[in-house]
């Protein structure tokens, strides 16, 4: 996806102000909640989440929150996104695929771990957005793609993780086919919209995955051929929203 436009990180004041409450997050918004890994706290600190929500609610960007992106979607609260990275047991320099790039703040904290990060968007406008504002940031090794996440992206497979900001009904075939041997795949599941457990499934074999239960989470629904049918096309049991 072609980046566009310009983003302009802030200057002076009002950059210091943002690196104070980016630390204050890490402290009371993630490191107290039991996020230990060094490479996601670093990347945490790192990545100016003030650059990737609208201009008119960055004085909340550092929330104990979620906050609406636009197109119905939201950037997820900074201890889920920081919770469901190390939830992916990254060492460094993997290849990442990413489900839901909504702004781009996960994939950038991601691409500051990982070696390859390919994001997927449903929204062409979120997509488009996403990627003009990581490119605006120096950020090289994130691939911003628009297209049906429930799919994947097969032509980068196989991953060595892949993380899925959106809720499905269980985990898609297509994301479980494309995770490499030891790969892990860290999603929110549940047969309710309203509520789902975050698993985590690692792939020990051609047909063997090992799944654990994470956590109680609530996301907006996974749309696409192996997930919910879009609202507009679906029953009572597939379009409810965040």
């Amino acid at each position: 996806m072609a980046a566009s436009g310009s983003v302009h990180p802030p200057v002076g004041d009002d950059a210091t102000d943002f690196a104070a409450q980016r630390e204050r997050m890490v402290a009371l918004q993630i490191v107290a909640r039991d996020v230990r890994d060094p490479l996601v706290l670093d990347a945490m600190r790192r990545v100016p989440r003030e650059a990737f929500v609208p201009e008119r609610t960055r004085d909340l960007a550092y929330d104990d929150s979620p906050l609406p992106i636009g197109c119905g979607q939201t950037i997820s609260q900074p201890y889920i996104v920081a919770a469901m990275i190390e939830a992916l047991q990254l060492k460094g320099g993997e290849r990442v695929l990413e489900i839901g790039a909504g702004s781009g703040y996960a994939a950038a904290v991601l691409a500051r771990i990982a070696g390859e990060v390919i994001t997927i968007e449903r929204f062409g406008a979120l997509a488009d957005k996403a990627a003009a504002t990581l490119a605006a940031l120096g950020i090289g090794n994130v691939q911003v793609r628009q297209g049906d996440g429930s799919r994947g992206w097969p032509q980068g497979a196989p991953y060595d993780a892949i993380v899925v900001a959106a809720a499905g009904p269980h985990p898609p075939e297509s994301l479980k086919a494309q995770l490499a041997i030891g790969g892990r795949l860290v999603m929110p599941v549940g047969a309710d919209q309203q509520a789902q457990k975050l698993l985590r499934l690692t792939r020990t074999g051609a047909d063997d995955f090992r799944c654990e239960q994470l956590a109680d989470v609530r996301f907006v629904p996974l749309v696409g051929d192996e997930g919910w049918a879009a609202p507009d096309q679906a029953g009572p049991a597939g379009s409810a929203s965040k």
